[in-house]
């Protein structure tokens, strides 16, 4: 029998040229003028002045704030409040990767929720509704376009926040797979292990659901086959569209089945060293995999077959080991670094972070209970 279950998720506009959509969809929410949320790097792609070409084909006004970092933190937050409540804006469009769209996320909460951002960090502690929001993905991997989370950096308490609040939904996601060719192929396999992260954590979640595990397994497959071809060749418009499809449903499977403790531990490895969330994952995942094996080996089976490995004829557990091999041999194939300490992590950081790891609402769902110890262990074998 199954447990009562919700299934959120935005309007998804999805396709080659999709971004042509974006003067429409505001003025579907009633927008006149739109805060536009990216950070330096999407500035610099071109891509925000055909985001603002497409606005102004709808007579829409807007204003620009690029002041954001790859690991958005507090304070920059609160810096984009201000800017949003003092432009006069009424909806709020985030165009870039996890960044841009997390600091979105967090902008639009806090413009109409009082209090600061550290009073938000767990689940449902947003009272007030959220004004518009659109988002335009340009990474294949955080899913943030469709996810109810936000992640940002306390940067005093050098930890990532997780906020989980079905209010972060956005109203609308535009997916475009053109914009993934201006990434470089060491970002594109980052953020492409993290939509493989949030696959398989979210598949073998405790809250997992029919229509999360059907989102996380065509996710598996779709990056199984597309993440090397995708890392290789920016042109590759083929291997684009199966990775922007497959980080959209990794987003919707982990949105609505939450993820487990590859990701709890990779936000206090990051908070601390601000590291890139894709590579910490990637690094992680694999052991991970390893010590949760004994609790959903079957899973591991079919995560096995959506890799293409054949396993019939073995036992569950010599199938669940085909899908810890399978994974890492994908990462070693687009040159992950291969562990924590070659990224800066020392030994002696290993008893504080795993302290931290244990609050990270992220560990609540995985499938196998988690204590101090074991997160010490497993940081010291993805050393």
């Amino acid at each position: 029998m199954l447990n009562i279950s919700k299934f959120v998720a935005p309007e998804i506009i999805f396709g080659l040229g999709a971004l042509s959509q974006i003067g429409e969809s505001a003025q579907r929410l009633g927008s006149k003028k739109v805060f536009v949320v990216a950070d330096r790097g999407i500035m610099d792609t071109g891509w925000i002045e055909k985001v603002l070409n497409y606005l102004n084909q709808a007579n829409l006004e807007y204003h620009v704030w690029h002041d954001i970092t790859s690991n958005p933190k507090d304070d920059e937050v609160i810096k984009g409040v201000k800017k949003y409540l003092d432009s006069g804006c009424d909806a709020i469009l985030g165009v870039g990767g996890g960044s841009p769209i997390d600091v979105s996320k967090s902008v639009a909460m806090l413009a109409t929720n009082e209090g600061c951002i550290q009073d938000f960090e767990g689940v449902n502690k947003i009272t007030r509704p959220l004004p518009p929001m659109l988002m335009i993905p340009t990474t294949a991997g955080s899913g943030s376009e469709v996810s109810q989370f936000a992640i940002v950096m306390d940067h005093n308490r050098k930890i990532k926040m997780a906020i989980i609040s079905k209010s972060l939904v956005p109203d609308i996601a535009i997916v475009d797979p053109y914009l993934l060719q201006t990434k470089s192929s060491r970002l594109t396999a980052a953020t492409g292990v993290d939509a493989l992260s949030h696959a398989i954590e979210s598949y073998v979640s405790l809250a997992a659901t029919p229509l999360t595990n059907v989102q996380a397994l065509n996710a598996i497959q779709l990056i199984a086959g597309n993440l090397r071809e995708s890392v290789t060749c920016r042109t590759n418009l083929e291997a684009k569209s199966s990775m922007a499809m497959a980080s959209l449903q990794a987003g919707l499977a982990f949105s609505n089945a939450i993820l487990g403790v590859a990701h709890a531990m990779t936000h206090q490895v990051d908070g601390l060293l601000d590291l890139h969330h894709g590579e910490t994952n990637a690094v992680l995942l694999p052991a991970v995999m390893k010590f949760n094996m004994i609790a959903c080996a079957d899973k591991y089976c079919e995560i096995a077959k959506a890799f293409g490995e054949n396993i019939e004829g073995l036992s569950k557990w010599e199938g669940a080991e085909k899908a810890v091999e399978a994974v890492s041999r994908l990462v070693r194939d687009i040159s992950i670094p291969q562990g924590l300490s070659a990224m800066g992590l020392k030994e002696d950081m290993i008893k504080r972070i795993s302290k931290n790891t244990l609050n990270d609402a992220c560990i609540v769902t995985n499938p196998r209970d988690v204590y101090e110890e074991d997160i010490i262990n497993l940081f010291k074998q993805a050393l």
